[in-house]
């Protein structure tokens, strides 16, 4: 096995590098897992990278093997995949998945990994955890047979939703973005597309992923009368501006935080937060997923990678991290 690991660390913000770590051997109720890959939440590590974490927040928004404290040095990061080389002989071989930060080795808890389906390739296991938010906005929407669903911000969660949506039968699902080019990605996913002028209204559900006030307007104009909007988009410190004085209040409409955290209350007295990630990685099992892969980097990358994420926007959508 390797004694030590090597791992991404934000120093201060704006600023990443990779240091080593000790390991310590694995008891026989832990697992030494050799990564293979990990996904970049893009939203949530950008404003991470950037130190817009609110004070308010540091505890709430703290990953399960998250080490240092907000704004920085922080270890962060939750979407690994890899295979258990070392510890619990029950899950000796096996690819796991598991909410740890971007590291090439590392010794958890055995109860801490999820198996990856043998259906499901590792860098499209990395989307686990965007697949589990996905899932948990659908239990707190409820979709209905036949329902009018938008689904505004065509990055990864959005797609996910549209993509989840557009199964359920007699819907009419829209994926509503800014950037043309995110039209094929739609087609491809059994849902139409439309730039937010063009999108078709009075909508019984409209999903909210575009960390945006133009989409959070958008959002509203699109929903009919007391139908549901789902927010999931996390803002950071960034002071948000929403028009509650339009038509808001006469058509009674339900404005839903959605957040990952916790178990939507639909499903919480039914679904353990393990249940529902080892569902999510059963729904990968669609190869459609792989085309919201769009960008690959080593760890030795991964600092300058995610400086040019955080700085501006460049169409990418799932950047993964590879490890062999």
């Amino acid at each position: 096995m390797s004694e030590r690991g090597r791992a991404f660390w934000l120093v201060a913000p704006g600023r990443g590098e990779i240091r080593e770590a000790a390991l310590a051997a694995p008891t026989a109720e832990e697992v030494l897992i050799r990564a293979a890959a990990s996904a970049i939440s893009r939203g949530t590590e950008s404003l991470v990278f950037l130190g817009r974490v609110p004070p308010s927040e540091y505890q709430t928004m703290r990953c399960p093997f998250q080490e240092g404290d907000f704004p920085a040095p922080v270890k962060y990061g939750y979407a690994s995949i890899g295979t258990v080389e070392a510890g619990s002989a029950a899950l000796r071989g096996q690819r796991v998945f598991c909410l740890y930060p971007h590291q090439d080795f590392y010794v958890v808890p055995a109860d801490a990994v999820v198996p990856v389906p043998e259906t499901v390739p590792d860098e499209r296991a990395a989307l686990a955890a965007n697949m589990e938010t996905a899932l948990n906005a659908m239990w707190d929407a409820a979709p209905c047979l036949g329902d009018r669903i938008a689904v505004v911000g065509a990055g990864v969660v959005g797609c996910l939703i549209a993509a989840l949506a557009a199964k359920i039968p007699g819907t009419r699902v829209e994926l509503i973005d800014i950037d043309p080019r995110r039209a094929p990605n739609a087609a491809a996913l059994g849902c139409g597309f439309a730039m937010p002028d063009a999108a078709r209204g009075d909508c019984d559900i409209v999903f909210h992923t575009s960390a945006s006030e133009a989409g959070l307007a958008t959002t509203l104009r699109l929903a009919g009368f007391e139908a549901k909007l789902i927010e999931l988009s996390w803002y950071g410190n960034k002071p948000v501006s929403v028009p509650l004085g339009d038509a808001f209040h006469q058509r009674r409409l339900q404005l839903i935080s959605s957040q990952v955290g916790a178990v939507a209350p639909a499903r919480r007295a039914r679904r353990t937060h393990r249940e529902r990630l080892a569902l999510a990685l059963t729904l990968l099992a669609d190869p459609v997923y792989d085309r919201l892969i769009t960008g690959h980097c080593t760890l030795d990358e991964l600092p300058q990678r995610l400086a040019q994420l955080a700085a501006a926007p460049d169409g990418a959508l799932a950047e993964i991290v590879r490890y062999r």
